[in-house]
């Protein structure tokens, strides 16, 4: 996720909200070196000229190599993109040979210790928090490849604040975050900038100030590791405060870095148990119609959840399930199950929640899922699948599914009017009855603004992250058949006509 604030920035002050090397080239900036005692026309000084560059990057999700866990090969995308320190390293190394290395900076925008099943390894499995725990590989690749500063991410807090700090006294540079401050006394809990002074071929010192902020949305993604401890104020108050400050103190040029989104939209790996014999699930995920892995991860939640309540006060309601389109490669193919096929359904470290919404509350929550797709008019021809999602720039992981009812979703009709038939147990969702719905902790939170949601009454929830509630579940049944979980429950229809 990157931000460029510049409703922010003056003409003093360079934005860094997290420019990936790999999708351009680096920043470079001239800035005017006065010299005392200059002669002609008169003038007290002379003035020249300074280059330097400034690489970034963001969003590395603890990506060391370009090397997809989840398939167990070299990473790839339908764009052959790059990932990875490694690739980054040769990049910098190259800028740093063509413009000298005194002559550049090097700076991350955050979210570098979650991601990948590496960075869930160190967190959880060996983590680097034990009193002879390792250092971060993150940590230790950054360090090799020379970074300057970087931003916190929202991703950084994920795995709680101690991770967080150990990983910091691992980093040979400053992690950034003006806006991460103490919940009582208000004052920085990190470093709120570094001050990198740069010297011009004249032999003019050239000072430049690199203030981090980061994602006020951390108090509510991550509450539970945050909430009394630490607060974030906004991002734009916040430099307009530090700004000035950093001029101030002789900052010649102030770079940002800094972690949000502009457009609101940001495991293991090893083959240890196996699962004897389980049909082939999907090939492809598709969010244009229900397909079986969907189903998968929601069945398995709301079995989850439907146990946990058992012999409570709710254990009479309907269980439902919400689940969100992750990746549209993931793939579990028949014969042995692997650890790292069924964690490649799933991600992210979110845990499971289970919360109480009636069915008007469900249905506006669907209504706004169905934003996702772009209007398309009835008539003209077939649909292309590759055009209909991703209205407004919303990404995948914000359009969510409901397993548990049936209903439809008109294309054809403007947002917010979209869901018909909707339906429960055969018969058209009573709007007063009450369910529980099995959501993650980022949705229960509220990540993506789904309405009612994050209000709701909150009945059970579970420390341990769904990806391995989804492997134990695999583990304890022995296997997995579509035939007791897929169900075509809903469907993409145009002017009430199926698309697909």
């Amino acid at each position: 996720m990157s931000l460029d604030r510049r409703e922010f920035l003056g003409s003093s002050v360079v934005t860094g909200a997290g420019v990936a090397l790999a999708g351009g080239a680096p920043t470079a900036e001239a800035v005017e070196v006065r010299e005392q005692g200059g002669r002609g026309h008169g003038h007290g000084h002379r003035r020249e000229r300074y280059a330097f560059t400034v690489m970034g990057t963001t969003d590395l999700h603890g990506n060391v190599f370009n090397w997809d866990y989840a398939m167990d090969a070299e990473f790839d995308d339908a764009a052959h993109n790059d990932v990875g320190l490694a690739k980054i390293s040769t990049l910098v190394t190259q800028v740093r040979q063509e413009k000298g290395r005194h002559n550049t900076l090097l700076i991350d925008a955050g979210d570098t210790i979650q991601g990948t099943q590496l960075a869930y390894y160190y967190a959880k499995v060996d983590p680097i928090t034990d009193p002879d725990g390792p250092v971060h590989p993150m940590a230790r690749a950054m360090n090799a490849v020379g970074y300057d500063a970087a931003a916190l991410g929202n991703h950084e807090f994920n795995y709680g604040i101690p991770v967080l700090r150990k990983s910091e006294e691992s980093c040979d540079f400053p992690l950034l975050g003006a806006n991460a401050v103490d919940a009582r006394s208000l004052r920085p809990a990190f470093r709120p900038y570094v001050l990198k002074r740069l010297r011009s071929p004249q032999g003019r010192v050239v000072t430049v100030a690199v203030l981090g902020l980061t994602n006020p949305g951390i108090a509510i993604w991550d509450k539970a590791h945050v909430q009394g401890k630490l607060a974030f104020p906004g991002l734009v108050e916040q430099a307009a405060k530090w700004v000035p400050k950093l001029r101030s103190m002789g900052a010649d040029v102030v770079f940002v870095a800094a972690h949000s989104g502009m457009s609101g939209t940001s495991s293991y790996g090893d083959q240890l148990p196996y699962v004897e014999n389980a049909a082939v699930l999907v090939a492809e995920q598709v969010p244009v119609k229900d397909t079986p892995i969907l189903d998968f991860i929601a069945w398995v939640q709301a079995e989850v959840v439907r146990k946990a309540l058992a012999g409570s006060a709710f254990a009479s309601l309907p269980v439902l399930s919400q689940a969100s389109c992750f990746s549209r490669t993931a793939r579990v193919p028949e014969g042995d199950v692997t650890i790292r096929s069924i964690a490649a359904l799933y991600p992210f470290d979110n845990t499971l929640e289970a919360r109480v919404l009636t069915g008007a509350q469900l249905r506006a929550y669907l209504e706004f899922s169905a934003r996702y797709y772009v209007r398309t008019p009835p008539g003209g021809g077939p649909v292309d699948p590759s055009k209909v999602t991703n209205a407004d720039g919303i990404p995948d992981y914000h359009y969510d599914m409901v397993y548990g009812v049936s209903y439809e979703v008109d294309i054809a009709k403007p947002a917010g009017q979209r869901i018909g038939k909707l339906m429960f147990d055969g018969k058209p969702l009573d709007d007063a009855a009450r369910f529980v719905l099995a959501v993650n902790n980022y949705r229960a939170s509220g990540g993506g603004n789904f309405p009612h949601v994050a209000a709701a009454e909150q009945v059970w929830s579970t420390s341990d992250e769904i990806r391995n509630v989804m492997i134990g579940w695999v583990q304890e049944t022995g296997e997995i058949d579509p035939a007791a979980f897929a169900a075509a429950d809903w469907k993409l229809t145009r002017d009430g006509v199926p698309v697909f």
